[in-house]
């Protein structure tokens, strides 16, 4: 008996869910062939098996969710696996292989997903040495080859909150369906020194009011939404470490001299690093005032469970009819970003009339 098992995914992943076998108990399989489907939070991957042999026994079933370096499968004869083995490039959709090798050309052992990593890497497969099981070339024996030819920048291995930003990007790619509705608000009437962050956040509590649909999560899995009284807004903060998205709770209740003193204490967490980690969770809608740097309009991402991101792009003076005449006026441009699988273009397309009116009163 071997036991083979769960081989490193990559990306740091430690543990995956088991999507669906593609053998079974008794078959017989050869080097290559996909055993199992698991899904990590980049992507489904297929796992390929190491050896020829027969399935003694099936370690884990479909739903579950496994470690990397816990068994797999058991077989009835074939040497032991090398658990480090890893499995390809995490990819979100599948690539064509690359061509066959010509009769001439010794045949490479290596997994679809490696032969695709090659390919985009530009590596022959014919000229690495293998250290896989049983002479397979594996993804590091790629990454290697790649490294040696092409003089390449120092890896710089995401942490801390790049690591979590970059997670979060990918489960939205994965779980999301989104749409973006854009329009404008004309702030002429608004007096010197309005605070713009805290218009814009009155303006999430006039749309989630007139639209509560978008103030709510939503579980792609079970397809339930949970529509939520408090609004509990998430601003996007910038700073060179990567985005920190710290929780104002109960906008719709505090009065402005109230929220900005809340701003002022994120700020200052966030600048300091003291961010309680309860206060980067529950966010029930998203605020991200891109425009303070650059930009107008935008197609902003969801992080899940959320339905809706609001995005203030900059703003400028433009020509605009006023009142039958030629006016300049202070246009604010805002993208309302939505998952569409639990949210409506009318429920959108409302909220984002009610924010534009709340913005275009005078105070």
């Amino acid at each position: 008996m071997s036991i083979f098992v769960l081989p490193d995914l990559g990306e740091g992943l430690q543990e995956a869910e088991l999507v669906a076998w593609h053998v079974g108990e008794g078959d017989h399989v050869v080097a290559d062939q996909p055993l199992v489907s698991v899904e990590t939070e980049k992507a489904v991957v297929e796992v390929p098996s190491p050896q020829d042999g027969k399935i003694a026994r099936l370690c884990v079933e479909a739903g579950e969710r496994v470690k990397v370096g816990a068994p797999l499968v058991e077989f009835e004869e074939g040497p032991r696996t090398d658990s480090g083995t890893i499995v390809g490039e995490l990819a979100a959709a599948p690539v064509q292989p690359v061509p066959q090798a010509t009769p001439s050309t010794p045949a490479v052992r290596a997994a679809p997903a490696v032969r695709a990593l090659a390919q985009r890497l530009g590596v022959d497969l014919a000229e690495i040495a293998a250290s896989g099981p049983g002479g397979a070339v594996t993804s590091a024996d790629v990454e290697r080859a790649a490294r040696a030819q092409t003089a390449a920048a120092p890896v710089e291995p995401l942490a801390g909150v790049r690591r979590a930003m970059a997670v979060n990007m990918a489960r939205s790619h994965a779980e999301i369906v989104p749409a973006t509705v854009s329009d404008e608000a004309d702030i002429a009437a608004w007096p010197a020194g309005s605070d713009v962050t805290i218009r814009l956040i009155r303006a999430v509590a006039a749309g989630c009011t007139a639209s509560p649909g978008l103030n709510g999560w939503y579980d792609g899995r079970t397809m339930e939404r949970r529509l939520l009284k408090q609004i509990d807004l998430g601003l996007a903060v910038d700073t060179e470490d990567g985005l920190f998205v710290p929780v104002l709770r109960n906008i719709g209740g505090r009065d402005s001299a109230d929220l900005r003193r809340g701003i002022e204490a994120m700020k200052k967490d966030v600048r300091a690093r003291t961010v309680p980690v309860a206060e980067l969770r529950g966010q029930t809608i998203t605020l991200s005032n891109f425009g303070m740097f650059a930009g107008r309009f935008a197609a902003l991402v969801i992080v899940p469970p959320q339905v809706a991101i609001l995005g203030a792009g900059r703003i400028t003076e433009r020509p605009v009819v006023a009142d039958g005449k030629l006016a300049a006026h202070r246009m604010l441009p805002l993208s309302l970003t939505f998952d569409h699988r639990a949210v409506t273009g009318g429920e959108a397309a409302r909220f984002l009339r009610a924010a534009i009116e709340d913005l275009e009163k005078p105070q």
